[in-house]
């Protein structure tokens, strides 16, 4: 008879079962492969708005089903901008991934350490593929989770990486993110900068990752971007001008119907550019990737269920084989 109970893993857990970044982007590759061939279920995700602030503030429901992978869930997910005055992670969550054979939860985890890693590893999905092969440059705007994760992921796909400039609104932000990172990381040189514009000019990689807002105040103009660079925004069209995000030679997204389907609600991506194709395609071969080493390209990740549900069973199997979590009864 099937199992009645499930395993739950605290954000302890999940983080003792210590999956390896290169783990996760291998698991990505396939889950945009099979995404780009339509061999996916993935939903856009609906999201309820909660608090003062109105759009600034998120939960979202993010269900997949990858049949390639055999995982099944969904995420239940939050950004609260303000949590950070609070002492409290931005984005926080929790899991659950079934049985795709009976449809029996098998686990529920927290979710905040999977966010945090999936999404560095689909940024190093997209510069594999977008940025240039010689990319020697990385500039980080918004010095938090995400410019951890997403450096760790990008350098292992990158290998020519020699430096990294850091802006947050938060200076002190910025020169903790450098200090701590370089000793990660010797071969590269940290540069804490003022602006965000040191961050972005004549930089080959570009990834923003502040808070998600409703009404940005965007600072990125089209002639900071260098030439043959590639931007990964992470944060909506937060940082991003209209007219910079214009400027780029193609424009991608992780999934054009979540964009659209955004976009209908009325609060985000007014003048966005229209889309080439989505990453899934790129990785399935469908759809060109860079063409030559001149343009600039643009790559806007949205955040997407199959990243969770490629990354959660890797949880899950590295939780069960230490011995980690708690059984609970259904």
């Amino acid at each position: 008879m099937p199992s009645r109970d499930l395993l739950y893993l605290s954000r302890a857990d999940v983080e003792a079962a210590a999956v390896p970044m290169t783990s996760i982007i291998e698991r990505l590759e396939v889950a945009f492969r099979e995404k780009g061939l339509g061999r996916v279920e993935m939903p856009p995700k609906p999201g309820i708005h909660p608090g003062p602030t109105g759009g600034d503030n998120f939960i979202h429901a993010m269900p997949a089903f990858i049949g390639a992978l055999g995982a099944a869930g969904v995420k239940w997910v939050g950004g609260f901008p303000e949590n950070l005055r609070r002492g409290l992670p931005y984005i926080t969550g929790l899991l659950i991934l079934n049985d795709p054979q009976t449809g029996l939860p098998k686990a529920v985890m927290d979710a905040t350490w999977i966010t945090a890693m999936r999404t560095g590893a689909a940024s190093a999905v997209a510069a594999k593929r977008l940025a240039r092969p010689a990319a020697s440059s990385f500039g980080i705007l918004g010095c938090g989770v995400q410019a951890r994760t997403n450096l760790e992921a990008i350098a292992a796909v990158v290998p020519s990486l020699e430096s990294v400039r850091a802006y947050d609104i938060h200076l002190d932000r910025a020169a903790r993110y450098c200090a701590e990172m370089g000793p990660a990381y010797p071969a590269i040189k940290f540069s804490a900068v003022a602006t965000p514009r040191a961050a972005v000019e004549g930089t080959d990689i570009v990834v923003t990752a502040g808070p998600i807002r409703a009404r940005p105040s965007p600072v990125i103009e089209p002639e900071w971007l260098a030439e043959g660079s590639v931007g990964l925004p992470l944060d909506y069209d937060s940082y991003w001008k209209p007219e910079a995000m214009a400027a780029a030679e193609r424009f991608y997204t992780d999934d054009t119907a979540q964009l659209l389907h955004t976009r209908e609600a009325g609060v985000y991506f007014r003048r966005v550019p229209r889309v080439f194709a989505d990453l899934g395609e790129v990785v399935a071969g469908l759809k060109d990737g860079r063409r030559h080493d001149r343009e600039r390209l643009l790559c806007m990740s949205l955040g997407i269920a199959i990243d969770d549900m490629a990354t959660a069973p890797l949880v899950l199997e590295g939780a069960v084989a230490k011995g980690l979590g708690t059984r609970l009864p259904l």
